[in-house]
Formats: structure tokens, sequence, C-alpha cells
């Protein structure tokens, strides 16, 4: 199994920032894809940033110029820095990773999320 550990949700002001970041465990071989995703109350879960083992990117179309996703491959983590946040960034946000994990000496797809942290953007 690998499981995935979030920080650094919280309150922050319009025009705020804040930096999510979340930590991969396990028996992992490799990860490839790396990334975050949220959800407002009544609203469906939508894709934010995600991004490769390799370092390309895709964002939201909603997030493009505020967000910024990185990742440190030696630490199985993945950040994502979000800059000049609006009301409507106020969701839970999930991270999620997939990969390829030893399972009995064998390599197993796997595709995990994050407990979710929340963001809220308020004045």
């Amino acid at each position: 199994q690998v499981q995935l550990v979030e920080f650094g949700g919280g309150l922050v002001q319009p025009g705020g920032s804040l930096r999510l970041s979340c930590a991969a465990s396990g028996s992992i071989l490799s990860i490839n894809d790396m990334g975050w995703y949220r959800q407002a109350p009544g609203k469906e879960r939508e894709l934010v940033a995600r991004i490769t083992s390799g370092g390309s990117t895709g964002y939201a179309d909603s997030v493009k110029g505020r967000f910024t996703i990185s990742r440190d491959n030696a630490k199985n983590t993945v950040y994502l820095q979000m800059n000049s946040l609006k009301p409507e960034d106020t969701a839970d946000y999930y991270c999620y990773a997939a990969g390829l994990y030893w399972t009995f000496a064998v390599p197993t797809d796997f595709t995990s999320w994050g407990q979710g942290t929340q963001v809220t953007v308020s004045s």
C-alpha cells in the first residue's frame, strides 16, 4: 500500500498565498503522475494541477498563472504553491499519486489519494 499525507491548508484572505504539500510513503517503486484535485461544496471534484515524473505540468484554466505545482522525486513529495487566491478557490484539496509499488516482490500499479485538506479564502 502507498499512503499519502497532506499538509498546508487553512484560512487565507483573498489575494493571499498558501502552499500545500503531500508526501507519499510505502513500498514505492516509482511514481509517474502526482497532482491535486479539489472539490467545493455542491460541486464535482476537478483536477487542479498535475505533474509527471519528468516534470511536465498541466493546470486547470481557472488556476493558470496563479498556482504552481512542483515535486521532489527523492522525497516522493508534491507541492502546490497557490498565489493570488480567490474566494472561488475555496474547497477541499486532495493530492493523488499513481505509479508502481512492490507487492510480494512484484511491481504492482497503484493510485492513492490523500485525506484532503481544507482551503478557505475569505475576508
